[in-house]
């Protein structure tokens, strides 16, 4: 006896968005590397911009020069990272700030960081 055409379909419509509903709540975030762009050790606090409120996945971590941290933040409706950073120098001597947004990242990407402004006085 041969399978029903119609029943085979739905059969098959019902794997299929039962495997998309499995994929989806697997999903572990959008991983990142967060690059220190510039020769001054720098003191970064990142925000996962995904989650309401905004959520710090990196506070007040020490960055050396030219060197990287890996986070993890959540993903979009479109699977894309959504994040905002600020800097300062580690040398108070020389203060230097930083901050910015980065929106539509892809996972494995990395986002430079810097502190190369002038900071606001208090």
């Amino acid at each position: 006896m041969r399978p029903h055409p119609i029943k085979s379909r739905v059969a098959t419509v019902l794997l299929l968005a039962g495997a998309g509903i499995s994929a989806a709540v697997a999903d572990d975030g959008i991983a990142l590397n967060i690059k220190n762009d510039g020769i001054q050790d720098i003191l970064v606090t990142v925000y996962d911009l995904g989650t309401n409120p905004p959520t710090p996945v990196m506070q007040h971590t020490r960055l050396n020069g030219f060197s990287s941290a890996p986070i993890t933040v959540s993903s979009d409706d479109v699977g894309r990272a959504n994040v905002s950073w600020t800097a300062v120098t580690v040398d108070s001597d020389f203060r230097r700030c930083g901050h910015g947004k980065r929106r539509g990242v892809r996972d494995g990407a990395s986002v430079r960081v810097r502190a190369h402004s002038h900071c606001a006085e208090p």
